[in-house]
């Protein structure tokens, strides 16, 4: 049984899915910035991530399911159906394949079949992760300096944004981004608890001047591509290797007969 801190565990149920096989803190916990709500500094939400095996009506029958998002308190949490889980993984999105590395101290849970994602998580690895990796850091470039106050703008954040004139926040997310994506292209590792946290959370409270930021992004899209144009990585994920595993988790989680 699933529970999370400071919820009950029917509270726990309304996020988390029972069928649940492998769930994660993610985003600043993982990459060790999180700043605590009673910091007046803070504008993290503890973010959870994770996948599950639906019920068989999904695969048989006519219900269609692939996530289920859900925000309470300080909790934001999505959990993929294990299809969308393993498309998302095979595009190489940043966030998702992030669950992958944890350290182990991150995960909320592990079950068996969710042990097994993880012990193969080398079919996911490929040189396209420097499409989503750059795609994702040039999504925050452009939001960092174009910030428009949504709806996942917490107060706290709104006047960092005022007080600095962008989005500290998103700054530090391009940071990061750019380095893990250096990082994963030259030895395959995707280093998710972030050596150069104290830096990170220099840069999103506002400590980096918006010129500093867009320098060292402007240095790490450049050794981005050259990470890209020296990587020994493989050219594309083992797709055929990855579906076994989809299948094989699949049946043992529904109980169908090998």
């Amino acid at each position: 049984m699933i529970k999370l801190s400071g919820l009950s565990v029917e509270e726990t149920m309304q996020i988390i899915p029972e069928s649940t096989i492998l769930l994660g803190y993610v985003g600043s916990i993982a990459h060790g910035t999180y700043i605590p709500k009673n910091d007046p500094d803070s504008i993290d939400d503890k973010d959870i991530l994770g996948v599950c095996v639906a019920d068989e009506s999904v695969y048989l029958g006519l219900r269609r399911f692939e996530q289920k998002e859900k925000k309470q308190d300080e909790w934001d949490s999505v959990v993929y159906e294990i299809r969308k889980f393993f498309r998302l993984l095979l595009k190489q999105n940043p966030n998702v394949l992030g669950l992958l590395w944890l350290q182990e101290k991150d995960y909320i849970h592990i079950s068996d079949s969710g042990r097994l994602i993880l012990e193969n998580r080398h079919l996911f690895i490929s040189k396209e992760a420097y499409h989503s990796f750059i795609g994702y850091a040039h999504g925050q470039l452009h939001r960092m300096e174009h910030f428009v106050f949504e709806g996942y703008m917490g107060e706290k954040r709104k006047k960092l944004v005022e007080k600095f004139s962008y989005d500290c926040k998103n700054a530090s997310h391009l940071i990061r981004l750019l380095r893990m994506g250096i990082e994963f292209l030259t030895d395959g590792k995707l280093r998710v608890f972030r050596e150069d946290a104290p830096e990170l959370k220099d840069i999103k409270t506002g400590k980096w001047s918006l010129e500093r930021v867009k320098a060292e992004a402007n240095r790490l899209f450049i050794l981005s591509q050259e990470a890209f144009v020296r990587s020994k990585l493989p050219e594309k994920p083992d797709t055929e290797k990855v579906e076994k595993l989809l299948i094989e988790i699949i049946r043992k989680e529904l109980k169908i007969n090998q």
